[in-house]
């Protein structure tokens, strides 16, 4: 499930952070803890007190949620902190975790993650839908809002799969490089999501 992050001036920053512990699954799993780590990458580093600014929580609360982040690798110190204003910074651009797991428990943990992820994803996408009439012409055009039922084998998923990713990363490196970035750039969120309808006859008995 990606969020894309800045990398540390510097740093050879990983493309991605893989959490198994279901210990670390159920801590990424709090909503704020998702958008901290959300923050971070889209307009890190920053200190708790500016993630409180851009939160509405405390600073407390905020730093908090940001110990523990560390604890699991999300997030680490970032250089030229003062004292208790030290700035964090996201570990990697984007965070992935087992979609399937013979370990019942840490299935559970991935599974109520992904639930907690996509719950996010759409309160985001129905503000941006309520708020939509605001953008400019060219913006409300271009925007994309469809869905598609295929017919597919797992291995047929996959590789759908595989193929979006290679059209997308060639957009990737423009986060990290605003030269890259063609006039007119903006952020734009690409929500992805492909599953086995259960609620299509004849799929809740498909093994």
């Amino acid at each position: 499930m990606p969020e894309i992050s800045e990398p540390p001036p510097g740093d050879e920053q990983p493309r991605s952070i893989r959490l198994t512990d279901p210990r670390a699954l159920r801590a990424y799993a709090h909503p704020l803890r998702m958008s901290l780590v959300g923050l971070l990458r889209s307009v890190g580093p920053f200190t708790a007190t500016r993630a409180a600014e851009l939160t509405g929580e405390s600073v407390a609360s905020c730093s908090y949620h940001l110990r523990i982040l560390a604890k699991y690798g999300l997030v680490e110190e970032a250089p030229g902190g003062r004292g208790r204003e030290k700035p964090w910074r996201a570990t990697a651009r984007y965070t992935e975790w087992p979609e399937y797991s013979e370990d019942s428990t840490v299935a559970e943990a991935a599974d109520a993650l992904s639930a907690a992820v996509a719950e996010r994803y759409f309160e985001r996408v129905t503000r941006s839908m309520e708020n939509r009439h605001a953008l400019p012409k060219e913006w409300r055009e271009a925007g994309q809002f469809s869905d598609s039922l295929l017919y597919l084998t797992p291995a047929e998923l996959i590789d759908l799969g595989e193929r979006i990713d290679a059209l997308l990363r060639p957009y990737e490196g423009r986060e990290s490089d605003p030269s890259l970035r063609p006039e007119g750039t903006r952020a734009v969120s690409i929500v992805r999501m492909a599953y086995l309808d259960q609620e299509i006859p004849g799929n809740r008995e498909a093994e």
